[in-house]
């Protein structure tokens, strides 16, 4: 009766006085950090050993733990072989520092606001320490008590000062049976929270040995480390719950202190850190195979070993499937070959499939190109691993065996550019890379790249540069190379506006039929590419004329600009815009221009018409563009893909030659697949 007015009395003052009980599991991290940075100094001692500190402490925990579950479970429990930790020589226990945290542990109330202050008198006395450090001398203080605790309950009966000290800690009456058999659950339950405490604070040592990693190779390590000073509180209070916990179970007062709430957060800390520390290494392997593999890359020795160390991780090389006989192969069948690595995620489309499929003909005669698919696929699941069989069942090649996370996947991404899009690296029998992308060369000139070295690119830059056009268009439409023949000029036209398509069609109809043409001799055709601003495509030339000329504006990207790649610069910033054409004599150039001055040209016909006989239409045409041109030039705005591989970091206008202007934009139309970016 008297405890019951007790609590009522304690209750009204509570409400008197306003004070109400802390929620120690509802506060943020923000208030924690604020109230244990406050406790914290800067300059820290760095030469305590707390390594030394921690294999005592794991050592004390480990016989403890494992002795309460021998006598605890009897017979059920396994007796795990517990390593022994040797200090250093060196090592000095600071006792007194252990006391003093031990003695603000023991015999507290149970309570959540009682724990959390608690802590923080514990932390202010450790300001100095490293946060690891704060974690191991509180478990340190408390491993005293506990290890004694069941030491004594091991000695107690054989040894006579054993049996007095250990009466003294209240062993017995915790290990008579009728209290051990009415606290068990509770004296397991402890035990457990224990053995989980321990491996977060193990952990902290872990993440303290990763630190001098450069961050740049472990990233995920600096978000972890920022997190540890609220990780290092929670391991303390429960430490400190714990301490509250024995001195529950060896009192004849039997008192509510539920450490479920303890456990839940406990664990749930310890599987971030797990995870979190998962990530760091798989980070650190990651840094030490793109070492190895810039390593190996310079100085290359055979490709296939080059390959191995390029795609598998260490002792889990895979045999090859050839996709011709659906049947594996060694990847001896690689030695002293050139490999053409098809690198790609697995949105690629049966037009990027289809380009390689002639390569793969002319290797075949060859025997000394093999090309092998490898797909980057960063976390795989089994719709993906569906996927990866559907697409690798179209290809030819050989294609790597299981899809498994590639082990150069940095080194392909930062030291060949993959964002995503298809590369085809090309490496000689010594391993050396002869084009870090091949794909936009046989894109624009097919077999005619073969073999497909930067050597090959720029013999064919110069020499067929200005018949670009025929090779960007001859695969879109079975009609245009008979269109293109015997050097008839072609107008190809497109733009965002359908208007603008229609009224060009029109007036461009009219301005190829008069008679001054026929006169001549000279024969003009239309094609329109794709229509516009609602995205229509006619069998997909659009998007593969498009394509088509992103592939040749990379072959020309980092190469010394010329007149080609100006024009093709030009037209590529046409492509946001309403209307654009493109005029051509067979397979080369005559003009490129924005669909405003090609327009006003073709309208204009009446004014420079008199002097296609004696000047000819070609001349007559282009002087009268540039003199449009340089009157109404619109803002030029260069669109490149980030996905298609390594852009230069400044470019020149291809209109005006000064230094463009650099924004980054980001689009989305709303598709999946590899089609969504046309």
């Amino acid at each position: 009766m008297l405890g019951l007015a007790n609590n009522v009395v304690s209750k009204v003052a509570s409400v008197v006085t306003g004070h109400h009980e802390l929620s120690l599991f509802s506060m943020s991290d923000k208030k924690i950090l604020d109230e244990i940075y406050a406790t914290h100094h800067v300059n820290v001692d760095t030469s305590f050993d707390d390594d030394s500190l921690f294999g005592i402490v794991e050592d004390i925990l480990k016989h403890a733990t494992q002795t309460v579950d021998k006598i605890v479970q009897g017979t059920q429990v396994h007796v795990e072989n517990i390593e022994e930790h040797t200090p250093k020589a060196s090592f000095s226990t600071p006792l007194c520092t252990l006391k003093s945290i031990a003695s603000e542990m023991q015999c507290k109330p149970p309570s959540e606001e009682v724990a959390h202050k608690t802590t923080l008198a514990i932390l202010n006395k450790l300001s100095s320490y490293s946060w690891e450090a704060k974690a191991v001398l509180t478990l340190a203080a408390f491993a005293m008590e506990y290890g004694e605790f069941w030491l004594l309950a091991q000695l107690q009966e054989s040894h006579r000062l054993a049996k007095s000290i250990s009466i003294l800690k209240r062993v017995p009456f915790l290990l008579k049976p009728s209290n051990l058999q009415k606290r068990r659950q509770a004296v397991l339950e402890l035990n457990n929270l224990i053995k989980t405490t321990l491996q977060v604070i193990e952990i902290f040592d872990q993440f303290d040995k990763l630190s001098s990693y450069d961050p740049k190779d472990v990233p995920e390590l600096a978000s972890a480390m920022d997190h540890i000073p609220v990780d290092v509180y929670w391991a303390i209070v429960t430490v400190v719950a714990c301490a509250t916990k024995v001195t529950i179970l060896t009192s004849d007062v039997e008192k509510e202190h539920d450490l479920a709430p303890y456990a839940q957060k406990i664990h749930f800390v310890l599987n971030k850190l797990k995870i979190q520390l998962k990530i760091c290494r798989t980070q650190i392997e990651e840094a030490e195979t793109y070492r190895k593999l810039k390593k190996t890359f310079r100085t290359p020795t055979e490709v296939k070993e080059v390959f191995k160390a390029l795609i598998f991780t260490k002792d889990n090389v895979q045999p090859l499937i050839d996709g011709s006989t659906k049947q594996t192969v060694e990847i001896d069948i690689l030695r002293k070959k050139n490999i053409l690595l098809f690198i790609s995620s697995l949105e690629i489309s049966d037009d990027d499939i289809s380009i390689l499929k002639p390569i793969y003909e002319l290797t075949k005669k060859d025997n000394q190109h093999k090309i092998v698919w490898v797909p980057i696929v960063e976390q795989w699941t089994n719709d993906l691993r569906k996927k990866f069989e559907t697409l690798r069942l179209k290809m030819p090649w050989y294609t790597v065996q299981n899809p498994a996370t590639i082990a150069g996947i940095r080194f392909i991404k930062e030291e060949w550019n993959f964002k995503g899009k298809p590369t085809l690296v090309v490496m000689n029998p010594q391993g050396k890379v002869e084009h870090s992308n091949a794909f936009h060369m046989i894109r624009v000139w097919g077999a005619q790249a073969f073999p497909f070295t930067e050597t090959t690119e720029k013999e064919l830059s110069n020499s067929h540069g200005h018949k670009w056009v025929g090779n960007v268009v001859k695969e879109i439409h079975p009609t245009l190379p008979n269109m293109m023949k015997d050097d008839k000029y072609v107008f190809f036209y497109g733009g965002k506006d359908n208007e603008w398509i229609n009224q060009f069609t029109k007036k461009a109809t009219a301005f190829i039929n008069d008679p001054i043409f026929k006169e001549a001799k000279i024969h003009i055709e239309l094609f329109c590419v794709g229509k516009g601003s609602k995205g229509e495509d006619d069998h997909g030339i659009l998007g593969r004329f498009w394509t088509g000329i992103e592939s040749l504006f990379h072959t020309k990207i980092h190469k010394e600009p010329d007149s080609v790649s100006q024009e093709i610069q030009k037209l590529l910033s046409y492509k946001n815009e309403s209307g654009w054409a493109v005029l051509s004599k067979g397979h080369s150039l005559v003009v490129t221009g924005h669909g405003v001055a090609i327009l006003k040209v073709i309208e204009d016909f009446d004014k420079w018409k008199d002097h296609v006989k004696e000047k000819g239409f070609e001349f007559c045409f282009t002087t009268y563009h540039e003199k449009i041109r340089v009157v109404n030039r619109p803002c030029c705005r260069l669109d490149i893909p980030g996905s298609t591989g390594k852009v230069p970091e400044t470019m020149k206008c291809p209109d005006c030659h000064r230094g463009m202007e650099t924004f980054i934009s980001y689009k989305c139309c709303h598709i999946d697949g590899p089609n969504a970016h046309h």
